[in-house]
């Protein structure tokens, strides 16, 4: 039995440096997330610690390769796409939106982030089904996510893309100047607290889908991450990283595909 044992110890170290070495091939996974989505991470500014679903993930990932772990924020998706094409990092958590498919590839999902509207109390608006007419200003911060979907999706309401400017965003809706604000449902709570006269929509828009990318042509390494997503999901550790997150309005991603997607 110790003989059995220790074979399969051997095996799973033997496994894990072999999946450090197509991950994080400098001995050190390198990962990003971004840096404005809470739902991803959050840092403290007085200590600069690190927390979240994503960095959780990024910490356990690197603990099960055997190797140590640097996570750090940037500035927008982009820049997380850009940190790992160019080699800067060995991991990047991003939404997937095929419009970024390109020069990294992108794991299945994992975490879903739902997304609404934020209006004014008295708004007509009551639930989505209600957005998408004519006359009506939806607004939403450039090339979010949310952002990209309505550029597809609207038909009769006009979009407008905003900066990410919480202050501006509260003007606009104050002034009348937007008849909604889309984004996720964290990032709208927030608003909501700081903007007296303001309501969520109760329903949701859709999830946008969680992905951990790599450099393109990485297929082992994508392919590991996809296992590790698998085996993070069955063992509860996903849903224990985001229900201790303490964010809302998200959730673990079914699975059974290694494809992301988003709704048509």
């Amino acid at each position: 039995m110790k003989f059995l044992v220790s074979i399969a110890v051997a095996l799973a170290l033997i496994a894990g440096a072999a999946a450090a070495n197509e991950i994080a091939p400098g001995g050190t996974l390198r990962a990003v997330y971004l840096g404005g989505n809470a739902a991803q991470a959050v840092q403290d500014r007085a200590t600069g610690a690190i927390r979240g679903a994503s960095a959780d993930l990024a910490r356990e990932l690197g603990k099960r390769i055997g190797v140590p772990v640097e996570i750090k924020p940037v500035a927008n998706p982009q820049a997380v796409i850009e940190t790992v094409s160019t080699g800067q990092a060995d991991i990047g958590f991003v939404a997937y939106e095929p419009s970024r498919a390109g020069t990294v590839e992108f794991s299945q999902t994992y975490m879903l982030v739902q997304q609404s509207f934020l209006v004014l109390e008295d708004s007509p608006i009551r639930a989505i089904a209600d957005v998408d007419r004519a006359g009506q200003k939806v607004a939403g911060t450039r090339n979010d996510s949310i952002t990209l979907f309505l550029k597809r999706k609207l038909k009769a309401a006009t979009l407008l893309e905003t900066e990410n400017n919480p202050a501006e965003i509260k003007r606009m809706l104050a002034a009348q100047e937007i008849d909604a604000f889309g984004a996720n449902r964290q990032r709208l709570t927030t608003l909501m607290k700081e903007t007296p006269g303001t309501r969520i929509i109760p329903d949701s828009l859709f999830g946008v889908p969680q992905t951990i990318i790599v450099p393109k042509g990485r297929a082992e390494a994508l392919a590991a991450i996809n296992r590790f997503i698998d085996d993070a999901r069955a063992s509860g550790f996903l849903r224990d990283a985001i229900a201790a997150s303490g964010i809302v309005g998200i959730e673990p991603a079914p699975g059974g595909s290694w494809q992301p997607a988003v709704p048509d």
